[in-house]
């Protein structure tokens, strides 16, 4: 059983789990770090199905996405408990509305229902920004008095501090060709697509050469991931869950096909990965032209 922390909290502490039995079950979703800043309450009706797991992650957060996903329905609402509360204990997200690298990140805390403030970076060489990441990229995440730069680096603290629903499979080939593709986009791809890279190759070689440029590196890079996901792509990069690879590669696919125009013939399973993608809507909310800083 949960229990309120405060004299509010208590107030709305209606729904806190004692799974007895019955075909009904009640229960509140508590976000309390200090003191509670966000509450979650989710009403299930479970259609004569007890629910027998109730999962508690680490920072005390329950997963009402793993709720979801064991019962099936739900009517889910959330309510602020105090502005200076949420704001001071809300994720904050420095980030760039065409980054790639900050897209994976918008997207896996919108598949795991974190909320964020963004926070736009317009000069990488401010003084202020470089105090949180002093090599000056995007994107860059605070929790509380943690700083981490780097996605890989920010995937890979979200999913262990805020563990539902998983990013990585349990199985250990599946976790490794998630972390094989992952690392394709990262390290063979998007460094090359970098705006700072194609603008140096249109300097040295000429203007015209730049888009047939990053168009060959992309290409290279997808003809790899078509043969290591082929074999193992479901709905999904590898299978029917959303997982690692899929961070990855998503926001790669769309600044393929929307900003290089490469074209995709080639890439029948990454193709329908594709379409697959713009249906899941962590996917489109976080989306470059829907950022409050994109330009359109």
């Amino acid at each position: 059983m949960l229990y309120a922390k405060s004299k509010f909290q208590k107030s709305f502490a209606v729904g806190v789990v004692e799974v007895v039995g019955g075909d009904k079950v009640g229960f509140g979703d508590f976000l309390s770090r200090g003191s509670l800043s966000l509450i979650q309450f989710v009403g299930i009706i479970t259609s004569n199905k007890a629910l027998d797991t109730f999962v508690e992650t680490k920072s005390n957060r329950v997963s009402s996405v793993e709720i979801l996903r064991s019962c099936g329905f739900s009517l889910r609402l959330s309510f602020i408990c105090g502005t200076d509360m949420a704001t001071e204990n809300k994720l904050k997200l420095y980030s760039h509305w065409i980054s790639s690298c900050s897209f994976r990140v918008r997207f896996a805390l919108n598949l795991k229902g974190l909320p964020y403030d963004y926070q736009t970076v317009t000069t990488f060489s401010e003084p202020e920004f470089l105090k949180l990441n002093p090599i000056g990229f995007v994107p860059v995440l605070v929790d509380g008095d943690s700083v981490i730069a780097d996605s890989f680096a920010i995937i890979m603290y979200l999913e262990h501090k805020y563990p539902h629903p998983p990013l990585l499979p349990q199985d250990i080939l599946k976790r490794a060709i998630n972390f094989q593709a992952a690392t394709i986009v990262s390290s063979s791809i998007q460094p090359f697509q970098n705006y700072t890279v194609v603008k140096y190759i249109g300097e040295k070689i000429g203007p015209d050469e730049k888009l047939p440029w990053t168009q060959s590196v992309i290409g290279k890079g997808f003809t790899a991931l078509e043969k290591l996901l082929k074999d193992h792509a479901g709905r999904y990069a590898t299978g029917d869950e959303i997982f690692l690879a899929d961070l990855f590669l998503a926001p790669q696919l769309d600044a393929a096909i929307k900003r290089f125009n490469v074209d995709m013939k080639e890439f029948p399973t990454l193709s329908r990965l594709h379409e697959t993608y713009n249906e899941i809507p962590a996917f489109r909310e976080a989306l470059p032209e829907n950022q409050p800083d994109a330009v359109h």
